[in-house]
């Protein structure tokens, strides 16, 4: 068996602590120095010492089990959880005996003993089956019966339900029934007292009226007791309906009386509200207001509240900080004492904008001597008073929604009437003062500038007598007359203006003004300052093939104009735009916008090719004037070098260079510096033409070749580097043998050239008619 060792004849707890009952786990504890033997069962054993044979502990097992196998195997398998496995191994283990546990010997074990033992327990349980399944069918059984006298109760109840429901449906009937014959007689008892309480109403008030048919009285005690107002008032209120109708002939004295009482009483019960509101009592304001709402003089009663309520109110300096909590602590009392609050709240509102806040308006506009504070006064009091009627539009004020844009129109009308006219007005003077200030600092004078063919004949005239007399030409000493400051100075003082424009202007008046603020701002950004400045600067450019260096600063126009255009765009989209779009004057702005880009593009386009040429021009001047016939044909052997020429050439065109690459950016630099490069190209190319070269000379020329290299290789232009290298490649026709001729002539960077083209830099060769160089032009001419 399991957890027994059968090479030992006794076994004791000391020496296993924890073993198996077959696959019942026993266990030993100690515990306060005993030794507990746990297992199936609740603890059996104590033990005061480690020795505890497996023979008591069998027998320990044994012993309380009782005659009846039945009850015993019951018992067990009613405990929870019931393993079957355990129960098997348990009963083969008080099977065995305790001879076999003690001896271990496996030849002791009887396994018929063990089957009849288990075929005995299987008979047993067989039995108890039966038991438990009889008192299953008696459960059952009970069960059923229980059910069916569950229903039986059901039934009557629901017949008991049914019979509840018809009573009750029955009582309703009659209880409407009694509740018709109620509502009937009290119709006839109301027909027949109505009229009786009229009669009795008539009497009083007849008694009251013949008091007022004398002059002087007598009156009714109610009319002169302070404490019965209340009464008097309902009283007064109704003999002057009845009065009203009477004939005036007849009953004019009682009418005068009565129209006089009527008026004391109605100034009564005012001064009365007062008093209350005074109190702080809205029960009683309430209560007064209510009488009142009868009389004609119920609107003095509102008056009064809103006197009452806006005495001392406005004490922060600021109105519109003072209207909202004024607004908010009445609101709840209004809805309290007046039947019709939000008539109240309206005329409550009315007071407001057509008392303070008017007056506060036409104090701080009484001012115009000053343009531009007017409409910045103007425009913050308008947006503070629109807001304002934001804010007050959470109170009811009635029926009509646009009863606070009303007033917020009626109140600025006569000051936006004007507007429109005073804002272009004050813009052009504005722009005006900006543009004066920034000439008188420059010291400079504006001209009248008139473009096209006189001032072109004018600027030829003059570059004929600059050349002849060698005059400085005039270049305003580099000053490109522009300013992003300046500019930015009138695009805000425009912003500002299409801001109020926006907020001021009528919504089908708003697109047109936006218009008249536009063309403002092209008159004097563009044509007063932009356009003049580059009048300026295109007369500043020097004549081409000047002796002088030029000074070219047109350069920086671009730059500043460029600059300027796009100050000028970002403000055009973002606040023209909003407010011209989806109206027909969307379209015009833009073909306006797109006419002056188109102009300023010109005008740009005009002086950078003039700049070119300037530059270009001087190039080809210095090389004529400084590039000797020796350069290129020394006749000792001196160090081969770059001239003199080339070098100061290259350094003029590297100054260029960078003025261009600060001056342009993207495309238009590319462009412009490849134009720059192609003409460059050709001033060199047509230059070589001029000389005969020997093998030094072409070594010198090779050598200007490449300091021409190096300085466009500054351009960052493929296309005008590769022009440089072929005019390389043409140079190097200049050096080599005349046996080699031809292979350069078919060379990568020669070959697409026109054979003319080769051939004529070949004849400028000095050895060309001693080395019959002619005979190799025919070849090359044959190969073609």
């Amino acid at each position: 068996m399991k957890g027994v060792e059968r090479d030992r004849p006794e076994m004791t707890c000391a020496m296993v602590p924890v073993f198996l009952l077959g696959k019942q786990l026993v266990r030993t504890q100690n515990i306060g120095g005993r030794h507990i033997l746990d297992c199936y069962y609740p603890p059996l054993l104590t033990a005061d010492d480690d020795s505890l044979p497996v023979v008591q502990i069998h027998n320990i097992l044994t012993q309380n089990r009782t005659t009846n196998p039945i009850m015993d195997f019951l018992a067990e398998m009613e405990q929870e959880p019931f393993n079957p496995n355990e129960f098997v191994e348990r009963l083969a283990w008080m099977t065995m005996g305790v001879s076999n546990l003690s001896s271990g010997n496996d030849e002791s074990f009887s396994a018929t003993g063990l089957l009849n033992n288990f075929e005995e327990t299987i008979k047993h349980l067989q039995v108890l089956q039966v038991r438990i399944q009889g008192k299953c069918d008696k459960l059952e059984t009970a069960c059923r019966e229980e059910e069916s006298k569950h229903w039986q109760k059901m039934a009557k109840l629901e017949e008991k339900n049914k019979a509840a429901v018809e009573a009750f449906h029955e009582l309703d009937s009659r209880i409407n029934s009694v509740a018709t014959k109620v509502v009937y007689l009290g119709d006839q008892l109301e027909n027949v007292n109505t009229p009786r309480s009229r009669a009795v109403e008539a009497q009083k008030l007849l008694t009251h009226f013949n008091g007022f048919i004398k002059p002087g009285g007598p009156f009714s005690p109610v009319f002169t007791d302070k404490e019965q107002l209340f009464e008097a008032a309902d009283i007064i209120q109704k003999l002057q309906l009845v009065a009203q109708e009477l004939p005036s002939a007849k009953f004019s004295g009682a009418q005068k009386q009565i129209a006089q009482k009527y008026d004391e009483i109605e100034r009564s019960l005012i001064e009365e509200f007062a008093k209350a509101q005074v109190k702080g009592d809205r029960a009683q304001m309430k209560h007064i207001a209510s009488i009142l709402s009868h009389f004609k003089g119920y609107s003095q009663c509102i008056d009064a509240f809103i006197e009452q309520s806006q005495a001392g109110a406005f004490s922060s300096g600021d109105v519109f900080l003072d209207v909202v909590p004024l607004c908010e602590r009445n609101a709840r009392e209004m809805k309290e004492v007046f039947h019709n609050p939000e008539q109240v709240m309206g005329k409550f509102i009315l007071n407001i904008f057509y008392g303070k806040l008017q007056g506060t308006i036409s104090s701080s506009l009484s001012d115009r001597s000053r343009p531009d504070a007017y409409l910045k006064r103007l425009h913050e009091l308008y947006s503070r008073t629109t807001k304002l009627s934001i804010d007050l539009a959470r109170y009811d004020t009635g029926n009509d929604h646009t009863f606070l844009s009303k007033l917020v129109k009626n109140i600025f009308q006569r000051y936006l009437e004007s507007y429109i006219s005073l804002e272009i007005r004050n813009l052009k003077e504005r722009s005006a003062s900006i543009l004066k200030k920034f000439y008188e600092y420059k010291n400079h004078q504006k001209k009248p500038i008139n473009a096209g063919g006189i001032q072109e004949l004018r600027r030829d005239l003059q570059a004929v007598i600059v050349a002849k007399t060698g005059a400085v030409w005039e270049t305003h000493g580099g000053e490109t007359f522009l300013s992003e400051q300046i500019a930015v100075g009138l695009l805000d003082e425009t912003k500002q203006a299409l801001i109020r424009c926006h907020s001021l202007s009528r919504s089908s008046e708003c697109a047109a003004n936006a218009v008249q603020i536009l063309d403002v701002l092209f008159q004097f950004l563009i044509d007063e300052f932009v356009d003049y400045a580059l009048e300026v600067g295109l007369q500043a450019i020097p004549p081409g093939e000047s002796k002088v260096q030029p000074e070219l600063h047109f350069f920086g126009v671009v730059r500043e104009v460029n600059a300027i255009v796009h100050l000028m765009d970002k403000l055009f989209h973002d606040s023209i735009i909003p407010l011209v779009v989806s109206t027909p004057k969307h379209g015009e702005c833009l073909q306006r916008k797109k006419t002056i880009s188109e102009q300023l593009e010109n005008k740009l386009e005009i002086g950078i090719d003039r700049s070119l040429s300037a530059i270009v021009g001087y190039v080809k001047v210095t090389l004529q004037s400084e590039q000797k016939k020796g350069d290129f044909k020394p006749e000792g052997d001196e160090a081969v070098i770059a001239s003199s020429a080339c070098i100061k050439v290259c350094r003029f065109i590297s100054v260029q260079t960078e003025r261009i690459r600060t001056s342009l950016d993207g495309k238009n630099q590319e462009a412009v510096l490849s134009e720059l490069g192609v003409r460059f190209h050709r001033v060199i190319y047509e230059h070589f033409y001029q000389f005969q070269y020997n093998s030094m000379g072409a070594l010198c020329a090779i050598c200007d070749v490449n300091e021409y290299k190096k300085c466009v290789l500054e351009f960052k232009v493929p296309m005008v580097t590769a022009l440089f290298d072929t005019l390389h490649a043409l140079c190097n026709l200049l050096l080599v043998l005349p046996e080699n001729l031809k292979q350069v002539c078919t060379g990568d960077q020669l070959a697409t050239l026109d054979r003319s083209i080769l051939s004529n830099f070949i004849q400028l060769r000095a050895d060309f008619k001693t080395a019959r160089l002619g005979n190799y032009l025919k070849t090359l001419s044959d190969d073609k």
